[in-house]
C-alpha cells in the first residue's frame, strides 16, 4: 500500500554543439540535478515504485518538467491503476507540495508523505522519510549502476525511449524473476550482472 515517486537525469550530451544540432534539441534540456549538485542537458525520467523497486508508472520527459505535473499527468493516463489501489501512500521527496496538488492526489484517494519543507510544521511520519526515501535513491542508482542508463547512448528520440525502455523491462523482469523463484533481495541483478 506503499509506493515511492522520484525523478532522476538521463544526460544525453555535455557539450554545446551537442545541444544544438542533437536530433533531441526540442526535447532534452538543461535541467539542475540537487542530489547531485550539477546541471545536465537531458531528460529526466520519472518513476513510481512500489518499496520493493518495482516500477509502477514512469513518464520520460525534459529536464525542467516540474515533478508535481508530471506525477499527475502519470495517474491521469493510467486511472485503473490508481483505482486498483485505493488508499494508497505515496512517499516523495520536498519538490512534490502545493495544497492543490495534495488536493488533486486527495480527489484520486492517494495520500501524500513527504517531508516538511522549510518554515513549514513537521508533518506526519517525519522520522520514516529518510530509510524510506532512500529506497528510491537506491533504485534510481541500479538504473544508473548496474543497468547503465547515464551511458544509454541515445541520439534520437526513439532511441532514448527504447533505451530507457529496454532498462525498465529489464529491471520488471528481474525483480519478477527473483519473486518466482523465491529470492531473498527481489531487486538484485547480481545474478543477471556477469
Amino acid at each position: 500500500d506503499v509506493w515511492v515517486v522520484d525523478s532522476t537525469p538521463v544526460e544525453c550530451g555535455r557539450s554545446r554543439d551537442t545541444a544544438r544540432r542533437s536530433d533531441l534539441a526540442g526535447w532534452a534540456e538543461y535541467g539542475y540535478c540537487a542530489s547531485h549538485s550539477r546541471y545536465f542537458w537531458g531528460l529526466r525520467l520519472h518513476l513510481l515504485c512500489t518499496l520493493g523497486g518495482l516500477p509502477v508508472m514512469f513518464a520520460l520527459t525534459g529536464a525542467k518538467a516540474d515533478e508535481r505535473h508530471t506525477l499527475l499527468g502519470m495517474l491521469d493516463a493510467a486511472p485503473e491503476v490508481v483505482a486498483g489501489h485505493p488508499g494508497q501512500s505515496i512517499i516523495a521527496d520536498r519538490q512534490y507540495y502545493g495544497r492543490d496538488f495534495e488536493h488533486a492526489l486527495t480527489e484520486r484517494d492517494l495520500r501524500l508523505l513527504r517531508p516538511a519543507r522549510r518554515g513549514e510544521p513537521e508533518r506526519a511520519g517525519a522520522r520514516l522519510f529518510k530509510p524510506l526515501r532512500q529506497t528510491i535513491e537506491s533504485i534510481n542508482q541500479t538504473f544508473k549502476g548496474q543497468l547503465d542508463l547515464e551511458r544509454h547512448g541515445g541520439r534520437t528520440p526513439a532511441g532514448v525511449i527504447i533505451r530507457v525502455l529496454s532498462r525498465i523491462l529489464a529491471l520488471t523482469a528481474a525483480i519478477w524473476h527473483n519473486d518466482k523463484t523465491s529470492q531473498p533481495i527481489k531487486r538484485s541483478l547480481i545474478a543477471y550482472d556477469h
